[in-house]
């Protein structure tokens, strides 16, 4: 007897054939039409996007300024090559980025970007502007940290799990220093300590070319740096000639309730990453910094066929746009405040909830199986994420014991949504806390 497939299973049975198995899915669902901070599937299921493609929709799935930004851009041409045949979106949107950078000094010619396709591509190249303007071979990193998944990405990544696997080896002269999580119980000062081990045992600081760091950590567990570890490592580069690059790739473009996450802390980077929600729900990456660290690389040196993408310019423009008012950071501070109340009211009544933390509105849960001895639970935080979804609501687990559960909701969610996104969560949660 034949048995029919449903579309899902269908599309699902493609999968298996198809596409490797290193390309992990979070969950049995196949995306038919997404329009805000709502996702459709192949079946006409209905669910809220708390994940908003790994931080790429902080302005939601399809904005109408977006869509016409690129369907503008498509009726001209949608690639040239930057290094063939320049085009205006990438220099408007490079002008406007840089005055969005997190510094004292903006004047024209003074602060420069360059466009890049993936995450990835931004912290590699990074590195390579550090190491031409500082002639030094040495970059530190921090454990839990996660910074792509090219040769580069992947060495300077400090979370080894899943990433590098048997990939190596691995780039040489990249060191991790101890990246302060003091729910772990390591503190700003023994960070600190720690960074300062590294130098006095493993490689000089008069050979280091760059430190780079996630203001807060995204694939770590949403870890945000304490203000004070973020200016005291901006004086100890300067001290020692060392470039500070913040990778600002998931906490940036609104994500944190400011533009930027390190603007917090007041701390100006030498260099700053950033990709994800630049574009809209486009590929779009790239490097923003000092001018005179940015033109380091002599021509050619940067670049890459589809680095810039004129469609995906004209989203970021299109995004920055969203911004230029402050009524989206605005809402996002809003989004954060309402996020951390609720969590708050769910950790006091649910033990197995050890810690609630973040920036604004980058906010997450982390599970363990005592409150005293802290020991992470990830099988109840894949039990939430499953039930979650069952009900409607898409959640990705993060974190050195995939033991956390990241909020990454688009930023244009309304108080409805949120309630009924909440709403979910909570009966998500309960039933995973009583499962055994």
């Amino acid at each position: 007897m034949t048995v029919s497939l449903s579309r899902l299973d269908e599309l699902l049975e493609l999968r298996s054939e198809a596409v490797p198995r290193g390309v992990s899915n979070a969950y049995p669902v196949i995306a038919a039409r997404a329009q805000g901070v709502r996702l459709w599937d192949v079946e006409g299921r209905e669910y809220f996007d708390w994940v908003g493609g790994i931080g790429v929709l902080n302005v939601g799935h399809n904005h109408p300024q977006v869509v016409e930004a690129v369907r503008a851009q498509l009726e001209n041409f949608t690639h040239t090559c930057f290094q063939v045949a320049m085009y205006e979106p990438y220099l408007r949107l490079a002008q406007r980025l840089n005055a969005r950078f997190p510094s004292q000094t903006k004047q024209a010619g003074q602060i420069k970007t360059v466009f890049f396709t993936t995450g990835a591509e931004a912290t590699e190249n990074a590195i390579k502007i550090a190491r031409a303007a500082t002639k030094r071979p040495a970059v530190i990193s921090f454990t839990h940290s996660f910074h792509g998944r090219t040769l580069m990405g992947m060495t300077l990544t400090g979370k080894k799990a899943y990433y590098s696997q048997n990939f190596g080896p691995f780039a040489p002269d990249v060191y991790h220093a101890p990246f302060p999580y003091t729910y772990r119980g390591m503190s700003v000062e023994a960070a600190l300590e720690g960074l300062q081990e590294l130098f006095r045992t493993t490689v000089d600081a008069s050979r280091v070319a760059a430190i780079i760091i996630e203001p807060v950590l995204g694939e770590g567990g949403f870890v945000a740096a304490p203000p004070e570890f973020l200016q005291a490592l901006r004086e100890l580069c300067t001290q020692n000639g060392i470039l500070l690059i913040a990778d600002e790739i998931q906490s940036g473009v609104g994500r944190t309730g400011t533009f930027w996450a390190i603007e917090q802390s007041g701390v100006e980077p030498d260099l700053l990453a950033f990709a994800k929600s630049i574009g809209g729900g486009l590929p779009l990456s790239g490097v923003t910094g000092k001018a005179e660290i940015m033109d380091a690389p002599a021509a050619g040196g940067l670049g890459g066929t589809y680095a810039g993408n004129p469609l995906a310019c004209a989203a970021g423009l299109a995004v920055l746009d969203l911004f230029e008012d402050g009524s989206l950071l605005s809402h996002a501070q809003h989004v954060g405040e309402r996020l951390h109340a609720a969590f708050m009211e769910m950790q006091a009544s649910t033990p197995a909830i050890g810690d609630v933390r973040g920036l604004g509105p980058m906010i997450a849960l982390e599970f363990v199986k005592g409150r005293e001895s802290k020991t992470p639970n990830p099988e109840l935080a894949a039990r939430v994420v499953d039930a979650a979804r069952k009900r409607g609501l898409l959640l990705l687990k993060a974190g050195m014991y995939t033991n956390v559960i990241r909020v990454l909701v688009p930023l244009v969610v309304t108080d409805a949504e949120l309630d009924d996104g909440l709403g979910i969560l909570r009966s998500a949660l309960e039933e995973a806390v009583a499962e055994r």
